[in-house]
């Protein structure tokens, strides 16, 4: 099954470009994409249309067109990557936060974005038009009925449960929990024996840069796909022998035996058509702590 082309440019903006200065210019993205079948004039009209949605910028510097993340953009993947590489369930405060909205139907194209932004941030439907989370989404939260300007319409709460049920209740009626361990347990079958495979092929030297830059690049492709329904719910609230932990033990191991050859491999593209600085200054390192350089 292909891979769709601005997902994938979403993906090597999260783990290499962002970490370079954040730009980057078209014709070393679209060398990059090839890899993975991607043509140019694919490339081109994601990279536009990422450009309409508010996602990228473009900048012109003599006969070359450049691209780099608008600061939505920056706010997006950082916090994208933030929660990918988190390394183990936080512990919660006990406080539950709730939002209630009352949304008129003309403006239901905004309310349906407003779902969408509430699902990804790890909010669960408790009720119909009432999310609920055990996380500290308060900055979120502000942010969104910024730039939805929906401030009339939106109550949000941060409150403690009383009952008459318990917590895990609460959970089990706000997220699909079963779902989302089964969805962890596919990607630990099928990874799992990558991991082993290429383990072995690396050992042997029969990887390339190229290669690993591939499986990398694939590797938190599908694992950054569950930030869309993994609600990151603190320790305290999961099962005790939840399939996430090992996913993302899995993911740690896997990552850092390519991180060092794909960074190789981009960099060797990257530096004859932009100017090669190392990983930017500015940006965290413990956002990203597994290359090894």
């Amino acid at each position: 099954m292909g891979l769709n082309t601005q997902s994938m440019i979403f993906t090597i903006y999260g783990d290499y470009i962002r970490h370079y200065g954040n730009k980057i210019w078209i014709g070393s993205l679209i060398r990059l994409l090839k890899e993975f079948g991607h043509n140019e004039q694919a490339v081109r009209v994601a990279v536009s249309r990422m450009v309409k949605q508010g996602w990228l910028q473009s900048e012109r510097q003599g006969n070359k067109s450049f691209y780099f993340l608008t600061p939505r953009g920056v706010s997006r993947i950082d916090e994208a990557g933030r929660r990918i590489f988190k390394l183990d369930p936080h512990e919660w405060d006990g406080k539950w936060r709730m939002l209630m909205y009352s949304i008129p139907e003309e403006k239901r194209q905004i309310r349906d974005d407003l779902r969408k932004e509430l699902l990804w941030s790890g909010f669960g439907s408790f009720t119909h038009s009432c999310w609920i989370s055990p996380n500290n989404l308060e900055k979120e939260v502000e942010w969104l009925i910024e730039k939805y300007e929906i401030q009339e319409f939106v109550d949000f709460f941060t409150s403690e449960y009383i009952g008459p049920k318990d917590n895990a209740e609460l959970v089990k009626k706000s997220w699909p929990l079963e779902e989302i361990e089964e969805k962890y347990e596919e990607f630990v079958s099928v990874y799992g024996k990558q991991f082993i495979i290429h383990q072995s092929l690396l050992n042997e030297g029969k990887m390339s840069d190229a290669d690993c830059f591939v499986e990398r690049t694939k590797l938190v492709h599908e694992y950054r796909k569950f930030l869309f329904v993994d609600p990151g719910l603190p320790k305290e609230l999961l099962p005790p022998m939840w399939s996430g932990n090992h996913a993302a033990l899995l993911f740690r191991q896997y990552y850092q035996l390519l991180a060092k050859p794909a960074s190789d491999f981009f960099e060797a593209v990257f530096e004859k058509g932009n100017d090669l600085r190392k990983k930017d200054e500015a940006y965290d390192a413990n956002d990203h702590p597994y290359i090894v350089k």
